[in-house]
């Protein structure tokens, strides 16, 4: 028994300010949670919380995390994963990061990377989609130099409707046919401007449209679902729905799951089992966490792509970042392979 929890903060500088409604912001922010055991073994977890988009603040997740150390001194690791001293619902950035570390440990005990842990029969790659940021006269130049890719995805809602209208489809008059645009909207419209949004896009290459609606209600979702021929998904609004309700539904074809915000790697894979029992799509996700983050979402992805079809992940947002805590997850030709490492892969953290 007997845990021993240390914490290291970050600020991470972004080479280009990260858009989004909600969350707007050039320096990433979080700790790095280590746990050890009485062995000298450790495991890594990101606390990157992301209080605009729902969760609590760094200062609430670091003094939730503190307050764990004295209960974690009391439990060994398989105890701890039982018995997290944490909230999902009110500190999900904090119960993350903690998760994250305990499973890590728990996967280099059995010398098995951690998708392997979390599903026997999780692939070792998983297909991405490139972040590009706003729609702009430059997309096509960008998505040109991001070969490999199929997958792109772009945020709405930050100029006119008119506009995003306009300059997505004269970005789709210059994309070769197997691209694909996956559009955030960030909650920006009515339900009037939504539909004039959806019903523009008839014949683009849309791969799915999230959050498209400032107030969104199951009924709203189901009546724009129907009208698009495209995916619907839902992301930060997805704490102010019942999974039952969503998965009993035909309001929306895809979830989209950030472990920062779901409390962790199992809830988020527990919501992905659900749903894709019910035939809706999962994607993980992240919003420019660190490369401990950013490895974890890619092992919790591998997991996910056991139990269903192969959607583009959206964590190949490393290179937005001038420097990490640790090396980034490799990715190639559009590919994320978490590796064979045993854990998430990460021999150490980087100065």
């Amino acid at each position: 028994m007997s845990l021993q929890l240390q914490l290291r903060p970050y600020a991470l500088p972004l080479r280009q300010a990260w858009p989004g409604g909600g969350e707007h912001f050039a320096e990433r922010r979080g700790l790095i949670v280590c746990v050890r055991d009485r062995e000298g073994r450790y495991g890594y977890g990101d606390c990157a919380p992301l209080p605009g988009l729902g969760s609590e603040t760094l200062a609430e997740a670091r003094q939730a995390l503190l307050h764990c150390q004295l209960p974690l001194r009391q439990l060994d690791a398989e105890t701890a994963l039982d018995a997290l001293p944490l909230d999902a619902a009110t500190t999900p950035a904090a119960r993350c990061g903690l998760e994250t570390a305990v499973l890590d440990l728990l996967a280099r005990r059995q010398a098995r990377p951690l998708y392997r842990w979390l599903d026997k029969d999780a692939p070792g790659r998983v297909k991405v989609n490139a972040m590009i940021g706003s729609l702009d006269e430059d997309s096509a130049a960008r998505i040109a130099g991001m070969p490999g890719y199929s997958v792109f995805k772009f945020k709405l809602g930050m100029a006119s409707l008119q506009q995003d209208i306009e300059q997505l489809q004269r970005l789709a008059m210059q994309l070769p046919g197997e691209i694909r645009l996956r559009l955030d909207a960030n909650r920006a419209w009515t339900v009037p401007e939504a539909v004039r949004f959806i019903d523009a896009c008839a014949g683009l290459p849309v791969d799915c449209l999230e959050e498209p609606l400032a107030q969104p209600t199951l009924e709203a979702l189901d009546r724009l679902q129907a009208r698009a021929g495209f995916a619907l998904a839902l992301d930060e609004s997805l704490p102010h729905f019942a999974v039952d309700e969503l998965v009993t539904s035909t309001a929306v074809q895809r979830l989209v799951l950030k472990p920062v915000l779901c409390g962790g790697l199992l809830p988020a894979l527990a919501i992905a089992r659900r749903a894709q029992a019910a035939g809706i799509g999962c994607v993980i996700t992240t919003a420019v966490d660190s490369a401990v983050g950013v490895r974890a979402a890619a092992h919790l992805a591998a997991a996910v792509e056991a139990g269903g079809p192969g959607l583009a992940h959206g964590l190949a947002t490393g290179a937005w970042l001038v420097q990490d805590v640790a090396e980034a997850l490799f990715i190639e030709d559009g590919l994320a392979r978490p590796g064979e490492k045993a854990g998430l892969g990460i021999s150490s953290l980087q100065r």
